[in-house]
């Protein structure tokens, strides 16, 4: 019989699942869920996105998280055990694995033993596959929130970082995100009636709006909450980049809204080049960078400048049936990988 995998990706403020058929993604879904603000309705929303993709009771379930950073929990054990358990009610009786930052699968039991093996293990899911498919490749994944730069050498993940903070000191990751960075988390000025102007530290707009106005980013892919609440639309999206510089609709204008925002990506784009080059310093031979995530497209810019070929993680998955399986990239890799194990 055919193995039959669901993925999933359990994020703070996004959860993704994906099927695997055989060596193939059939299916995949992201949902937007914030854990910190419904951590009890997890399990709910586990059931009616392995519903939505086409899950069946002998399905057998791969798991990777990142939720366990969530302010909803206290330690990162803590945030590990709810995602377990929310597994566990929501498919009682299933076989369960999950992957660890070392590259195997796991018990619930063993995660629940050795929480940090399995903590923020989705970058070494997605990098796995990679592995399998390429034997050199600089895998950069541009996600909602951070950045994943992983190099791949003979067909092995040589990341120097496990940990998120072993991670951020090596370079591989990068706390910035295609939706959800605060402007002021980019840059602290911008360009402003010819001279430039210090930024608002007050959340106003994300790197979301500063995408969705440069019309670099599909609107249906701003999934995660707009700094006001309004809709993610470039209406909306010019007003709260105006308040960026403490001003609105009335005292600003779209030309200068777009120095601003051009600027903000220019510095998203700089500052993901320079972390790239942090890791081809250590690896110097790497040449071609495979690019993921949503936004992909800030990845390609960076690696490009960083002398690097792209090739998308699309273009890997080339075994994907469905076409939306690269922006579910781990929930996708950690299914695909459960059909190995």
């Amino acid at each position: 019989m055919t193995a039959s995998v669901l993925g999933w990706d359990v994020g703070g403020v996004n959860t993704k699942a994906a099927r695997a058929v055989g060596w193939s993604i059939v299916a995949s879904r992201i949902q937007p869920f914030e854990i910190q603000r419904e951590t009890a309705a997890l399990p709910e929303v586990l059931a009616a996105l392995a519903e939505a993709i086409g899950g069946q009771p002998t399905d057998t379930h791969a798991l990777t998280l990142t939720a366990e950073l969530s302010q909803a929990f206290r330690t990162k054990r803590e945030g590990v055990d709810a995602v377990l358990d929310a597994m566990e009610r929501a498919f009682p009786g299933v076989a369960l694995r999950v992957y660890s930052t070392a590259g195997v699968f796991v018990t619930p039991d063993e995660a629940r033993r050795d929480p940090l093996a399995v903590a923020a293990a989705n970058w070494a899911a997605t990098a796995a596959l990679v592995a399998r498919q390429m034997k050199s490749a600089l895998l950069i994944d541009v996600g909602s929130t951070t950045t994943d730069i992983i190099p791949i050498v003979k067909g092995a993940v040589a990341a120097k970082g496990r940990t998120d903070p072993e991670r951020l000191r090596s370079g591989e990751l990068l706390y910035l995100g295609a939706l959800r960075t605060p402007v002021e988390a980019i840059v602290h000025s911008v360009p402003l009636s010819g001279g430039n102007a210090g930024v608002s530290a007050e959340g106003f707009a994300t790197a979301g709006d500063v995408h969705l106005w440069r019309e670099t980013l599909d609107p249906a892919v701003y999934t995660t909450p707009t700094p006001d609440g309004r809709p993610a639309t470039r209406e909306f999206a010019f007003e709260r980049l105006a308040r960026v510089v403490c001003a609105d609709r009335d005292t600003i204008d779209e030309r200068a809204v777009t120095r601003i925002a051009e600027a903000i990506a220019e510095a998203q784009v700089i500052r993901t080049m320079e972390s790239i080059d942090r890791v081809l310093f250590r690896h110097p031979d790497l040449k071609m960078a495979v690019v993921a995530g949503v936004g992909a497209f800030i990845a390609s810019e960076a690696a490009v400048r960083a002398g690097l070929a792209v090739k998308s993680l699309s273009d890997v998955m080339g075994h994907a049936l469905d076409p939306a399986a690269a922006l579910a990239g781990p929930a996708a890799a950690v299914a695909l990988l459960g059909t190995l194990a």
